[in-house]
């Protein structure tokens, strides 16, 4: 066991409020699972397969849900899961040095928090809707988050939501909806990239405290989601605490600076 069973209960504690909230907007969680895991775990094969573990217990059920509710439109979303899919399996197959991994994942998580923050604050509600891109774009969103999913080891679904809310492409339901399918595909994709390349490690205790944490908040947010719960305030809320981890990642983990 990698940690003491007080440290294990807080690191819990942790992880459940992070798929409490995640889930409630769509998404599985790992770009936060990742920065937690970086500040207690030393192996980062083990903090990759961690996350993607318990991002995939989340979004299993969260996609289930939105299913049941006629949210998953398999249709309009196939262009993007076809593309992520082989590309997500790639970047998990980069076997990347510790200091590169934890730039990228410094980098990604600063970059999908200000990216929430943007989405929630600078950008009014609009019900307008532009469904009329050309179908390239949705190949080369999906490929390209898909390829960094893999790298750092999340679902991608954090990128994704705000890019294609930006560009208006549906109802904000339908693109939670396809955030947390997005998560679910290259969640499994990663997975298999990591274990083909021989770099899946799992500390099995502590994973498993995780994704019982993981899953009652999964179970939690997207009640509350399906519910009509508002995500702005919340979404505010973790991309500040994504912010601040996200910059700690990159400049400690990554760039080793002492402070």
């Amino acid at each position: 066991m990698l940690l003491t069973v007080p440290e294990l209960l807080l690191l819990m504690l942790g992880f459940l409020v992070i798929a409490t909230l995640y889930s409630s907007v769509g998404f599985g969680g790992g770009s936060s699972y990742l920065a937690l895991l970086a500040l207690v775990f030393v192996s980062f094969f083990a903090i990759r397969s961690t996350a993607l573990i318990c991002n995939l217990v989340v979004v299993s059920s969260s996609s289930y849900l939105y299913w049941k509710k006629g949210y998953l439109d398999f249709k309009k979303f196939l262009p993007f899961i076809i593309a992520s899919i082989p590309f997500a399996f790639v970047g998990a197959r980069f076997r990347l040095n510790e200091n590169t991994f934890f730039i990228i994942l410094g980098a990604s998580l600063i970059i999908s928090a200000l990216a929430l923050i943007f989405q929630t604050v600078r950008l009014k509600k609009s019900n307008e809707i532009n469904p009329n891109y050309p179908l390239w774009v949705t190949y080369a969103l999906g490929a390209g988050i898909g390829l960094l999913s893999g790298l750092v080891g999340i679902g991608g679904g954090i990128f994704l939501a705000p890019v294609l809310n930006h560009m208006k492409w549906d109802k904000s339901i339908k693109i939670a909806s396809l955030a947390s399918f997005f998560i679910l595909v290259n969640s499994v994709s990663g997975i298999g990239g990591l274990l083909t390349k021989g770099t899946f490690e799992l500390p099995l205790l502590e994973a498993l405290g995780l994704v019982v944490a993981v899953f009652i908040g999964g179970q939690i947010g997207i009640r509350l989601s399906l519910n009509k719960l508002t995500g702005n305030g919340i979404k505010v809320v973790t991309a500040i605490l994504v912010l601040i981890v996200g910059i700690r990642v990159l400049l400690v983990n990554g760039l080793q600076l002492k402070f």
